[in-house]
């Protein structure tokens, strides 16, 4: 019976060493995916994106302004419901220096066709259906559309939000970037 015993504690001693194991590498995770820093998003500086009407964006034009990217979706009712709100903050803002970047996860020819009946002022880039994946790697751990990914100056992420999002928290995030 003593064998059976220290088998036990072993194996329990071996289950609590991997649970902690586990809480390190999720507590680390969670560190990481909360960290803001430049290194978080470096390779979309050396990004370019098609635009709906043939032309092309690259990420790198939009450095060293406060920007606002929004990743979002034809099919996607709370990403149309916020493109009004996004329209009307790109106008107000961009003589302060604000750039709203829509990033659409999806087809081009709906994209183009959505933007013929729905125009927004600010520049719209074709993501694909890749779109998701960078969102994630910007901080959309659900890959939940729409997603607003807010860059500083430095381009460092300053605000990240699932969701749509409200004319409200959009002037609070000026007012703490500013």
């Amino acid at each position: 019976m003593k064998r059976s015993e220290n088998g036990s504690r072993r194996w329990i001693l071996a289950s609590g060493l991997g649970v902690a194991a586990a809480a390190a590498g999720a507590g680390w995770a969670l560190w990481r995916l909360q960290r803001t820093g430049e290194e978080d998003i470096a390779p979309l500086w050396s990004m370019a994106f098609d635009t709906p009407s043939g032309g092309h964006i690259e990420m790198a034009s939009l450095r060293g302004r406060p920007l606002l990217i929004n990743f979002w979706a034809t099919w996607c009712a709370p990403c149309i419901r916020e493109m009004p709100a996004l329209d009307r903050f790109a106008r107000e803002f961009a003589g302060r220096g604000w750039v709203v970047f829509g990033l659409a996860a999806d087809s081009a020819d709906m994209v183009r066709e959505f933007l013929l009946r729905t125009p927004v002022s600010y520049p719209i880039g074709l993501a694909g259906f890749g779109g998701i994946e960078l969102s994630r790697r910007l901080g959309n751990q659900e890959g939940g559309l729409p997603f607003t990914v807010l860059i500083d100056r430095s381009g460092r992420v300053a605000r990240r939000h699932v969701g749509e999002l409200q004319p409200e928290q959009l002037r609070s995030w000026v007012e703490g970037i500013s």
